[in-house]
């Protein structure tokens, strides 16, 4: 759950007001748009719920943390619960795609085993087996912000956010992208996508907060029902783990004939 509490905080460079008296309540298992144009204040928005920028008055609380008192060393900890996917990318070109989703495993101390298994099923996830071994200069922009995507969800975070995650695509290929968000949101994370794309935002059925002037001016609810979303959750949850048993089998079966 992410909560915002008649929030205001002002830019520490110029003392311009980023965001002004926002209360916004995001329930576990949501999809959100956060639109508005340049400025309005969605970045602002986003800094926060990662812990990257401090509120000047208000309440902020990302599941178990509330962020006007979280001490620096609880930060790495709320950090593993969000999975951050930027409009530029940030791959590692020097890495393989494997080791770029791989990357914040090994940072994290996670064995070999794990590793393999959990990078195999997130590449599978966004449709990227068969590239797993390319470097980021042989890949398309989709295919660049797929990789970006299965790194973010690689540790299997409560919260995926993306910020501007279609502004360097092509229409067809903006839509893949949220249609792939849509998934990752069935299987039961938050979603969070900060937008200025309206056109591609009104091609899904999710709640949309508009953001003007570091103020919140309307909450379009989701068209989804509540038990249409449990359906969701289900089949697509169902299906992912089917994918894991097998690829787990599949691994298991290698290292037997080896």
């Amino acid at each position: 759950m992410i909560e915002f509490k008649n929030v205001s905080m002002k830019y520490k460079t110029n003392g311009a007001v980023a965001l002004d008296n926002v209360s916004v309540k995001i329930d576990d298992g949501e999809f959100v748009f956060i639109v508005g144009a340049s400025g309005a204040g969605k970045s602002s928005f986003l800094n926060v719920i990662m812990g990257q920028e401090k509120v000047d008055s208000g309440i902020v609380r990302v599941g178990p943390y509330n962020l006007a008192s979280i001490r620096r060393r609880a930060l790495p900890y709320l950090r593993r619960m969000l999975g951050i996917v930027f409009q530029d990318f940030r791959l590692i070109p020097k890495m393989t795609v494997y080791d770029n989703v791989a990357f914040a495993l090994r940072v994290i101390g996670m064995g070999d085993k794990k590793i393999t298994k959990r990078v195999r099923y997130v590449l599978k996830l966004v449709d990227l087996t068969d590239k797993a071994n390319d470097y980021p200069h042989q890949l398309s922009q989709g295919e660049r912000q797929r990789v970006a995507i299965a790194r973010a969800l690689v540790n299997n975070p409560a919260v995926i956010i993306a910020d501007e995650p279609t502004g360097n695509l092509d229409p067809i290929l903006s839509n893949d992208i949220m249609s792939l968000f849509d998934k990752i949101n069935a299987l039961g994370a938050t979603v969070v996508v900060v937008t200025h794309d309206l056109e591609l935002v009104h091609q899904f059925n999710h709640r949309i907060v508009t953001i003007e002037n570091g103020r919140v001016v309307s909450d379009i609810p989701s068209k989804y029902k509540s038990e249409d979303i449990s359906l969701r959750f289900t089949a697509e949850k169902n299906e992912a783990e089917a994918d894991e048993d097998a690829a787990q089998a599949e691994e298991t079966e290698e290292q037997d004939n080896g």
